[in-house]
């Protein structure tokens, strides 16, 4: 057979009169004679006229819903709406039958619990094709920004000895049996004939190492997968998702906040420009989704407008204290609508943030200087000895997307800050001896690379913009 022409590059650069293979899943077939095909390289599907005087009837039987065929056959003029040219083919393979009395998709919409339990073929509908175009998009997206922008990849491990947060959420990596690890005179397993010869756990983030990297070749970011053993459920947590993490050397938190805003602008614009078609059908879904919804409980802006909200804004900048001196004069505050309090020293609930950007502001919002006692330990200590010179970056519809600080550089005061929140020094002597010996000031950020997913796509719930997610109970594939 002739090699196969890519449905994107037929819509874009073949001609009519071209005589052409594709091979793609049939999305549709009308009236026996019109297949919509795709190939999975666009959105767009390609109509293949079936010319019936050259197809054997057992051929045409077999086309049916997600099989898989070849078809080679010449370009027309397409003689309906939506696309210049059509194949009429002369020739079609079935590379692939479908069952579709076995086959668990049907040519019908489907919920989106339902495709989470066929995961292995949601990745065919309309939707999951396109939220995974732009994951992938956006991934190319960050590579670029940060290669173009002179920073250095810098991998980091997945297998660590450290809990960046202090959250004690991780992960443990052990070769010992179930029931049957050595233990030391006091009854704790001992560590030190594990693989590793000390307790291990899976990586809940890269920073702590990043810096290492930032502090020697100035600029780095990472870009790996993370993991959190938080038995959650909700729309919005994973136990496996992915991290972006730059570390920049002789930054502050206003040079942080910078390169937040450029960086989270860039990708949403590169979207915006390379996969129109894509947030196009996404955008209309949500449209059609919302149509019988009461008007408060609808998207206030469309995707595509939220997405050019967001681009076309210059960033609002407040103090957390300001933050909360905004909340507690709003109509919703006085009137008791918040359903958590608002309280000096409260970390800020996704209802305060969505309204910061939403009512108040309307735009989105950087809230820097939060209390000490609601952050990490490695945050740079602001002068009145209550805040850190910490930044999250607020987006409406989802608030939180990226959290950042200033890292506290200054040997002592890091030191008393482990102190204080029971970090211990002796497994993290390397992190204080970057202070000791040539260190610097330095920044940077963690942005969940599935939360900003799920901001440019529209999507509800995050399981459905990673292709295999992991959560409590689940971990298939």
């Amino acid at each position: 057979m002739a090699k196969r022409t890519e449905i994107v590059d037929v819509l874009k650069a073949s001609k009519v009169g071209d005589t052409i293979t594709v091979k793609g899943w049939v999305r549709a077939f009308r009236s026996n004679r019109f297949v919509a095909l795709n190939d999975g390289s666009s959105f767009k599907t390609l109509q293949v006229v079936i010319d019936e005087e050259k197809i054997e009837e057992a051929i045409v039987k077999r086309i049916g819903f997600h099989a898989c065929i070849a078809a080679t056959g010449v370009l027309v003029e397409s003689q309906g709406a939506g696309q210049k040219v059509e194949l009429v083919a002369d020739s079609v393979e079935i590379l692939g039958d479908n069952d579709l009395s076995a086959y668990p998709l049907q040519p019908k919409k489907q919920t989106m619990e339902f495709l989470r339990e066929k995961a292995h073929f949601r990745m065919r509908t309309n939707t999951f094709s396109a939220v995974f175009r732009i994951r992938h998009g956006v991934a190319f997206a960050i590579n670029k920004y940060f290669n173009d922008n002179g920073y250095y990849y810098m991998h980091t491990p997945i297998i660590t000895g450290s809990d960046a947060e202090g959250a004690g959420e991780m992960f443990h990596i052990t070769t010992f049996e179930p029931n049957k690890a050595p233990t030391t005179e006091d009854g704790s397993i001992d560590y030190s004939k594990d693989f590793f010869g000390k307790a291990t756990n899976m990586t809940v983030s890269g920073q702590l190492q990043a810096e290492i990297g930032a502090l020697a070749m100035g600029k780095v970011y990472t870009f790996g997968p993370t993991f959190r053993a938080e038995n959650s459920n909700t729309s919005r947590h994973l136990a496996e998702f992915w991290m972006i993490e730059p570390e920049v050397a002789f930054a502050d938190i206003y040079e942080d906040m910078d390169l937040a805003e450029d960086f989270s602008k860039y990708i949403i614009k590169y979207i915006l420009e390379n996969y129109p078609d894509d947030l196009a059908f996404l955008d209309k879904r949500i449209q059609d989704m919302e149509k019988n919804m009461k008007k408060e409980l609808r998207r206030p802006m469309s995707l595509t407008d939220t997405l050019k909200f967001v681009i076309e804004n210059d960033f609002a900048r407040i103090t957390y204290t300001e933050a909360i001196d905004i909340l507690k004069r709003s109509k919703p505050y006085k009137k008791g609508k918040f359903e958590f309090p608002v309280d000096w020293g409260i970390d800020l609930q996704a209802e305060h943030e969505r309204w910061l950007v939403e009512k108040h502001f309307k735009k989105p919002v950087i809230v820097r200087d939060y209390p000490k006692d609601i952050k990490a330990f490695y945050m740079r200590m602001n002068d009145d000895d209550k805040t850190v010179a910490a930044m999250d970056v607020l987006f409406p519809g989802i608030g939180e997307v990226i959290g950042g600080s200033q890292r506290e550089e200054r040997l002592d005061k890091l030191r008393k800050r482990m102190q204080e929140m029971n970090v211990h020094e002796d497994e993290l002597q390397w992190y204080l001896d970057l202070r000791k010996f040539g260190g610097a000031p330095h920044a940077g950020f963690g942005l969940g690379f599935e939360r900003i997913i799920l901001f440019i796509t529209g999507m509800a719930n995050i399981r459905d913009v990673i292709p295999f997610p992991r959560t409590p109970g689940n971990a298939e594939f």
